[in-house]
């Protein structure tokens, strides 16, 4: 049940959160979160029926017209842009759909507790790791481990906002980071196996293949799995796109949903004003 102080939705307390979910999964259905970049995909993607709605400093990015991967990149305060999203956009539109905040927990500029009550007070429902280090490998990964700005630092935000009873739903790139996240307190896991492929912006090609994505996800879970059986597991990106590729890892491992940003915002949007603006142009006149 929604906060009696709020007449009807955000903010959410953990158990809430926690509590709907358990009812997606009760009635065998997909756990389904959204990136909403926006207060009209928002507004039209809870109306779909979306379980979470996260929003990420990349969503302005993405429906900008750029690829999603400028959200890790220094144009602009991820964490200012992803509550400026949630405060002017789309928390005074969504009604009732759980609204969780992106926060980028390895920001050595700000408190990272002190930030959290401001994401908790704002009507945020819970937080979710992004930007992420998860997604960063090789030299700049071990640079950034190594002056402090790596992904422990995503842990800790994740320990400090289980103790203030915020959801957390959370990014991890591998079995290791899985199970670091689990003994923090992080309540729902997804194994992310790369940025979304297909459409204007989205990467060319898979940065692995959807038996690499299926086994890695798998792996995840089985690991997370050993710290809390009661954690909640979804997939996200890569070569998982469509529905039907989701419904693919869905049947092919233990995950219960799945995260869509690119895959439901910016596709939806891509495809549909191409298909309209086409109709209209198929329009006649009379005339001579």
């Amino acid at each position: 049940m929604p906060n009696p102080w709020t007449g009807v939705g955000n903010p959410y307390t953990r158990e809430e959160v926690r509590g709907r979910l358990m009812d997606t999964i009760a009635k065998k259905k997909a756990i389904i979160a959204a990136g909403a970049g926006t207060g009209i995909s928002a507004k039209f993607i809870e109306k779909g029926g979306a379980d979470l709605l996260i929003i990420y400093n990349s969503g302005r990015f993405r429906m900008s017209g750029h690829g999603s991967t400028a959200g890790l990149m220094a144009y602009g305060d991820a964490n200012a842009v992803a509550l400026e999203i949630g405060e002017y956009e789309v928390l005074p539109v969504v009604n009732e759909v759980p609204v969780i905040c992106g926060v980028h927990g390895s920001d050595p500029r700000r408190r990272i507790w002190h930030h959290l009550l401001k994401v908790k007070d704002m009507g945020f429902s819970g937080i979710n790791n992004f930007p992420t280090h998860s997604i960063v490998d090789g030299n700049f990964r071990q640079i950034l481990e190594e002056t402090g700005m790596g992904f422990e630092k995503e842990v800790e935000m994740v320990r400090i906002a289980h103790k203030m009873e915020l959801f957390s739903i959370v990014y991890v790139a591998t079995a290791e980071e899985g199970v670091l996240m689990a003994e923090a307190g992080a309540d729902a896991i997804i194994s992310h196996v790369g940025t979304t492929v297909g459409g204007s912006i989205g990467v060319k090609g898979a940065s692995c293949s959807m038996e690499e994505a299926i086994e890695r996800t798998q792996s995840i879970i089985v690991a997370c799995k050993k710290v809390n059986p009661d954690l909640f597991f979804l997939a996200h990106g890569g070569p998982i796109n469509t529905p039907d590729d989701v419904s693919q890892v869905l049947a092919a491992t233990e995950a219960q949903g799945f995260v869509g940003a690119s895959s439901l915002e910016r596709m939806g949007v891509e495809a549909s004003l191409t298909e309209l603006t086409e109709r209209f142009k198929s329009l006649g006149i009379n005339g001579d």
